[in-house]
């Protein structure tokens, strides 16, 4: 038996986490930025990053295809989700729990470049950094 902080924990060990610092100077940096907000809708609806795409936990390895880099790519759907794997991808959540789980199920998909924002929405936030 494990608990949810053991998941978390073993997640973390095998993924690569980023500082709120981090994403938000690749935010300034790269207009480009892919960052998934993986809270529930309700959690996004009240405040999120500009810029991010909603995919809740429970559903992101189902709609992760459907993320708009994928739409407007103009290639074939498996085509530009490989592309997509390519691509530095930043998820957030509230804490850096989700996000982490969130991470790791990507990487096992085939995504390369998967980050989780440690501390998540509550340390952007404490930062005072914008949110839309």
């Amino acid at each position: 038996m494990k608990t949810a902080q053991q998941l978390v924990a073993e997640a973390k060990a095998v993924i690569k986490e980023v500082s709120i610092n981090e994403l938000s100077t690749a935010l300034t940096a790269d207009a480009e930025t892919l960052v998934v907000d993986v809270r529930e809708p309700a959690e996004f609806a009240q405040q999120h990053i500009s810029g991010a795409v909603n995919y809740p936990r429970g559903v992101l390895e189902m709609n992760i295809h459907n993320h708009p880099k994928v739409a407007a790519s103009g290639c074939a759907a498996d085509v530009a989700l490989a592309q997509l794997a390519q691509s530095p991808l930043y998820l957030i959540c509230r804490s850096g729990a989700r996000s982490a789980l969130a991470a790791e199920s990507l990487q096992r998909m085939g995504f390369t470049q998967v980050y989780s924002v440690a501390g998540g929405m509550q340390a952007w936030l404490d930062a005072g950094l914008a949110v839309k």
